[in-house]
């Protein structure tokens, strides 16, 4: 599909939107009002909206985020729209304590909180609506869908089981509403950027709501030979079975396509000499497609003033295929050939889990408690098939990263990787929020996990199996001194399955972690603005680490620890006026290894970053606009894992240079119907990199680019 097809087609499905959503309580009127309710804006691209949220649905409490005993950060609509942020990568840099961790060359997100990131087939510890959402094989995520994003700072293990203690994600997707209206969005930019969306909603008659959201993007990109297409349908609904009983339904279905890119690669330690647009794999691979299906279905009823029943069922499927051919190794003696590898993926998972929840809010003598009773059960299924080509042959598929000539003959790839992974869990927890007095509040929780996983090897025959099982507490205190100020801690444990085996067979033990944290919130009389500094020490233990008894296999013996002070601070400053902004500082080092450098930094995690984003509204005759900026700063970040005896030897270390980036946000509201709107990212066109996994795979980002777009309703 060439430029111009694109464009009509991304101009023919139209789509993007993004509302604030409700409470389904709140948002079903009676059956009378159902008809009547005036037109009102909740859909499109929002302004004079809010950056501070007051609730955290991931936290499974209605207790308010000021009183809750945990540093979370919710990014709101209004934010991710000010961003002008069309995928969850966007927005990423302006929270603290988040750091951007290795992509698979541009095929799924993956960050770093509080310095932990997960594992490499799992990636970061993330929930779509409190459901895994990052098993298996996930397509960077679209934001047309997305009401918010709600980092969960801290161990999730007592609530949701196997995750990463530095914290957790949890998207939630836009719900149906009961109020008729429409939005449809379009936006060209730098790169060939075009990009469309849609977002509808309103009742089926008195009983029945839905929502709809669609988008279509296409993008030449910065990198030579590096461009893609998404295309993401979504549509949810919710049935009113009676007044005490609602049924909602969320669909999501995404396609991404494009060349897999490690990037570029260094000279020496030092990155520039190869430019940041060349593409060192081979056009002739094509692109590699990235394939999502999601559903939930989610019934709720109250059983009475005090009591609610939820159950909820969660099917997603991921599938990746597509030939890519990708830098090996180190530059030859020359500084300049780089052998390269020829692969061909096959990736499929499946992933079925189910929850039944019993929530009670009730008084014991003087104690007002808020009881969250649970059970969990999935099924995750993941096949692996990989072909691959030797790099060591005699006639390597070597290229000039200086002088790169494309077009040689592509070797055909052989058979590496055929594996089948099977999962199995089952768990059950309890969480009680309990109001001690007007100025204490406590939380404890605690999660037992029941895990089985099977690991068939396809080429060898050879099957391992592990059955372990996790307890996972968390204890949590705020003192409320006063009605604006909060001070809090909180403890607790979690884990995580390694995947793979032994030099003899055996799977590894899983993943263990410590947290504490501690810390200070404010919060604004009339709520409109609030910031949380928590400071924190974690200790992850039994992370693989090479075997020095057997070359080419790894054992669980490896920690690592991270520690620092993060800060987050949104709201209103005025009328006109409001502002995001971050701070963090992390120290993330290696405490025992086999063969890494041991208090070595950990990949990709700066000890400092920073952000802000500040937008003014105003209004001239009839319309309204908006003008505003951010900036971001992220440190200097280890690009690729120190070994012991390279340090022992002097050896420099591979750093990704520290780099600050601005960006200029505007809109125009013509009526209010019809708004335009101006994003220029990376203002002062920097050469930056976000992430690498070693110097032959080191991520630029962008240059500048200008993006314009039309919002429109009916």
């Amino acid at each position: 599909m060439n430029r111009l097809q694109r464009g009509q087609f991304c101009a023919a499905v139209a789509l993007a939107l993004s509302p604030v959503s409700q409470p389904l309580a709140a948002q079903a009127p009676s059956a009378e009002s159902a008809t009547v309710l005036p037109s009102v804006e909740v859909v499109g691209r929002q302004q004079s909206g809010t950056y501070h949220a007051e609730e955290a649905s991931g936290t499974k409490t209605e207790l308010p985020l000021r009183e809750l005993p945990q540093a979370v950060r919710v990014m709101s609509r209004q934010t991710l729209d000010d961003l002008g942020a069309a995928r969850v990568d966007d927005a990423l840099d302006y929270v603290g304590g988040v750091s951007r961790q290795n992509h698979f060359g541009g095929l799924w997100d993956n960050i770093a909180i509080r310095g932990l990131a997960g594992d490499i087939n799992n990636g970061m510890s993330l929930l779509r609506n409190g459901f895994s959402g990052n098993r298996g094989f996930n397509a960077p995520r679209d934001t047309a869908n997305v009401e918010r994003i709600e980092f969960l700072k801290g161990p999730a293990a007592a609530l949701y089981g196997s995750t990463e203690p530095g914290g957790t994600l949890n998207i939630v997707t836009k719900r149906p509403l009961w109020q008729a209206a429409h939005s449809i969005e379009g936006y060209v930019g730098s790169f060939g950027l075009m990009r469309g969306a849609l977002d509808s909603t309103g009742p089926i008659g008195k009983d029945v709501a839905y929502r709809l959201n669609i988008a279509a993007e296409s993008r030449d990109g910065f990198r030579d030979f590096v461009d893609s297409d998404r295309f993401l349908f979504a549509p949810a609904l919710t049935w009113r079975l009676s007044a005490s009983t609602r049924l909602d339904y969320s669909g999501e279905w995404l396609r991404h396509r494009t060349p897999l890119d490690r990037g570029v690669v260094a000279i020496g330690t030092t990155l520039g000499a190869v430019s940041r647009e060349r593409f060192l794999g081979e056009p002739a691979d094509g692109k590699v497609t990235v394939e999502n299906q999601s559903h939930q279905v989610v019934l709720e009823h109250d059983l009475s003033e005090r009591w609610t029943g939820r159950f909820a069922l969660s099917y997603k499927t991921g599938k990746v295929q597509g030939f890519s051919t990708e830098a090996q190794a180190a530059l030859e003696a020359d500084q300049r050939t780089l052998r390269r590898q020829r692969r061909f993926r096959d990736y499929d998972s499946d992933d079925l889990a189910v929850q039944g929840e019993l929530v009670g809010r009730f008084k014991a003598g003087r104690l007002e408690h808020e009881l969250t009773l649970g059970s969990e059960a999935y099924r995750f299924d993941m096949d692996q098939l990989m072909l691959r080509v030797n790099p060591s042959l005699a006639s390597p598929y070597a290229i000039d990263v200086l002088q790169p000539v494309y077009g040689q003959a592509q070797p055909l790839p052989l058979p590496n990787t055929n594996t089948h992974e099977e999962q199995r869990n089952i768990a059950f927890y309890v969480q009680d929020v309990v109001k001690l007095g007007p100025q204490w509040r406590l939380l404890a929780g605690i999660r037992h996990d029941r895990y089985q996983q099977d690991l068939l090897n396809r080429r060898t025959g050879l099957s391992t199996a592990q059955e372990p099982s996790a307890t996972s507490p968390r204890l949590g205190l705020s003192y409320l001194p006063t009605a604006q100020w909060t001070l809090f801690a909180n403890a607790g444990k979690s884990f995580r399955p390694n995947s793979g085996t032994n030099a003899g067979g055996r799977a590894f033990d899983p993943e263990e972690g410590d947290a504490i944290e501690s810390g200070l919130k404010w919060e604004r009389a009339d709520k409109s603005m609030g910031g949380t500094v928590a400071v924190f020490h974690i200790r992850k233990e039994n992370v693989l680490t090479a075997d020095p008894a057997n070359a080419g296999f790894s054992i669980a013996a490896g920690e690592v620890v991270s520690k620092g002070i993060d800060a987050d601070f949104s709201g209103q400053l005025s009328r006109a006026w409001r502002l995001n902004a971050s701070f963090t500082y992390n120290e993330a080092y290696v405490e025992r290894d086999n063969t890494l450098e041991v208090g070595g930094r950990l990949l990709n995690v700066p000890r400092v970053n920073a952000s802000i984003l500040l937008l003014y509204e105003g209004v001239v005759g009839d319309a309204r606009f908006g003008l505003g900026g951010g900036l971001t700063h992220t440190g200097k970040r280890l690009g690729e894992a120190r070994t012991q005896t390279q340090a022992a030897a002097g050896a420099q270390a591979f750093d990704l240079p520290a780099y600050t980036l601005a960006k200029i946000v505007a809109y125009w509201r013509a009526s209010s119907r019809l708004r335009f709107s101006l994003d220029i990212d990376n203002l002062f066109d920097k050469t930056y990199y976000t992430n690498s996994f070693q110097r032959t795979w080191v991520a630029p980002g962008s240059p500048r680019a200008i993006t314009l777009g039309m919002q429109a309703k009916f």
